[in-house]
């Protein structure tokens, strides 16, 4: 690893810049800050890492080989039957086309339904806790139901069948998160209204003879004595002591660190926090390391964990793993990002009043505002400011399911970008289809053919029909969705390749749905009334996917089998297995046993659910 200039450590997810630790003005609470710069989707021909990867051959190799493999299915078809490909599947897949296209169109205005529920909350109409939630939960349960008989009553094909159910499934996520984090808002507005007569009464009750201006005026001149005191305190400690790292006595400073100046000038820059002992200790080893001459690979690998494990506390991984992920600030961005032209809001003037109490109070009412209040980048949008029409019309197309009241932003649309990824798509659903048609439509079960003889026939087809279409959703469409809806925070998935459990690639492989789960089920289990474990919400998170998953089998299949379901339950004692030590050190055979599984996998669901 490598030391510029400007202070930081060469990493291999960018350059890291760790603070000296810092006094947050809405918080009591140490911190230390650390930046990145953003990163794109990993198969993004604009990602500059992509181009100095070592295996980046071996992803020009697979399209070569796919493009060849289609030419030679195109020319043994024709010569066979005198035409290309058969257009069986075509009519299968094309049929009832403009009903589906008016029933889908249906199901997303439908959906416009959330920004009235919304304007009742904020007018408080309606309050969210226990009325909203009930009108919530029924609404998009009378949707998902709608769907799901709208598709048995046109006996549509599974392919028109799939898509409307997953398509439902996707917006009534959408949903949830738009109403959940509106009813959240509601409360939370309520809570700083609550705490703002407080702070009012308490002001009148310990100071009578003095105005609500003149506490301010106190506070204010307060904030500004201890700041001037705080600067002759930092001046002396530097003048004193030339370490890099804090020392017992340091003064500590009050208010956001800025970023070196190489870093604060790119505009593609994200920070995170990480308690002040995480912080130095980090510090400290980096130093280490930058002075150390071993350049070998697990110095660099070391490092890069180093960089990964601070990135969050026990306590703020489920929001850190929400969070836009890193870049290299040395790669071009895809586009350029919106920045902050101003910083956030600054807390209530009371927190820096002499009465603790009055402090104390002022400081809560600030902490409630600022989860009221967007993080940015274009205006810190503060709720209910964010209930509009044009707002829930952005979210829709943006590809998330997680709704924020503000997401880092883009400033422009590039047009070949877009036309790039829409060739992509079609040109990849060729493919697909192509593999569809010859190689799995014929191998699927007959009576005459045997079941390990169906596996084996249709174990290669299904996993490359699997990733072409992990490619066209994830990289092609989202990103495609992604460039017109200005979002700038591509990370769509992670390199479920290289996973070595079930747990990991349910992680990795589908971002979107795993920040839902994660927010919306998981973080929502555990923080509810029931107050359930981890382990109880890692259960009822895998319950609710499998019941969704086996619900989609149903509508596709028209049987109620429960393969599915159990093959997806069947992964949480697989997870437990995997975390024991003796086999999470080995991660090769880790890696091997998931891509034997993804493989058995596809093909064994086909073959149980058409046959059986």
């Amino acid at each position: 690893m490598s030391r510029p200039a400007g202070g930081g450590f060469e990493t291999s997810t960018g350059t890291l810049y760790v603070s000296k630790p810092y006094r947050s003005r809405s918080s009591k609470k140490l911190r230390a800050l650390i930046t990145f710069a953003p990163r794109t989707s990993a198969f993004d021909i604009n990602n500059a890492s992509s181009t100095t990867n070592e295996f980046r051959g071996f992803f020009t190799l697979f399209w070569v080989s796919i493009f060849i493999f289609a030419v030679q299915t195109y020319v043994k078809s024709f010569e066979a039957s005198g035409m290309p490909l058969s257009l069986d599947f075509a009519a299968m897949i094309s049929r009832d086309a403009i009903t589906l296209a008016w029933s889908d169109a249906l199901l997303v205005l439908s959906t416009g339904m959330c920004v009235p529920f919304a304007i009742a909350l904020k007018n408080n109409w309606i309050q969210y806790y226990w009325t909203g939630i009930i009108i919530q939960h029924f609404v998009q349960a009378s949707i998902v139901a709608s769907a799901v008989t709208w598709t048995f009553n046109r006996q549509w094909p599974w392919v028109q069948s799939g898509f409307l159910t997953l398509h439902s499934l996707v917006m009534i996520m959408k949903m949830h998160s738009y109403m959940t984090v509106n009813g959240q808002m509601q409360g939370a507005r309520q809570r700083a209204d609550v705490l703002l007569a407080q702070l009012k009464d308490l002001v009148a009750k310990l100071y009578p003879a003095d105005s609500w201006e003149a506490a301010i005026e106190l506070s204010q001149s307060r904030r500004l004595e201890q700041e001037r005191k705080e600067e002759a305190a930092l001046a002396m400690s530097k003048s004193t002591s030339g370490a890099s790292t804090p020392r017992e006595g340091t003064p500590i400073l009050e208010g956001t660190p800025l970023p070196p100046l190489e870093a604060s000038g790119n505009p593609n820059t994200l920070s995170t926090f990480v308690d002040p002992h995480t912080a130095t200790a980090l510090r400290r080893r980096l130093v280490s390391m930058a002075n150390s001459t071993s350049t070998n690979g697990s110095a660099m690998k070391s490092v890069s964990s180093s960089a990964s494990s601070v990135s969050s506390t026990p306590q703020e991984s489920a929001d850190a793993s929400l969070k836009p992920p890193p870049y290299s600030p040395s790669e071009p961005p895809p586009a350029e990002f919106l920045v902050a032209s101003s910083p956030p809001p600054p807390p209530h003037p009371l927190v820096h009043h002499p009465n603790a109490e009055i402090a104390t109070l002022a400081g809560e009412y600030s902490d409630v505002l600022s989860d009221l209040r967007s993080s940015g980048p274009k205006d810190y949008t503060q709720w209910p400011e964010n209930i509009t029409w044009k707002n829930f019309a952005s979210y829709q197309i943006i590809p998330s399911l997680v709704y924020e009241l503000e997401y880092p932003r883009t400033t422009k649309i590039r047009p070949l970008y877009v036309f790039e990824k829409t060739v992509a798509t079609f040109g990849t659903f060729a493919v697909l289809y192509t593999v569809t048609d010859r190689f799995i439509l014929p191998y699927t079960l007959t009576p005459d053919q045997s079941f390990f003889r169906s596996l084996l026939d249709l174990a290669l087809p299904f996993m490359i029909a699997y990733l072409l279409l992990f490619y066209i959703i994830f990289e092609c469409i989202c990103n495609g969705f992604a460039e017109l809806s200005y979002f700038a925070d591509r990370q769509f998935y992670e390199d479920w390749w290289n996973s070595t459990s079930w747990d990991e690639f349910s992680r990795k492989w589908n971002k979107p749905v795993h920040a839902f789960l994660l927010r919306h089920v998981y973080a929502a289990t555990i923080q509810s009334n029931a107050r359930l474990s981890r382990t109880s919400a890692m259960l009822a998170t895998f319950a609710l996917s499998a019941a969704a998953h086996e619900l989609v089998m149903v509508v596709v299949t028209r049987k109620i089998r429960m393969y599915l379901f159990a093959l997806q339950l069947i992964q949480i004692p697989l997870i437990l297995l995997s975390r024991l030590p003796a086999i999470k050190k080995n991660t090769l055979m880790g890696n091997v046993v998931f891509w034997l599984g993804l493989y058995a996998g596809f093909p064994l669901l086909c073959v149980a659910y058409v046959a059986y």
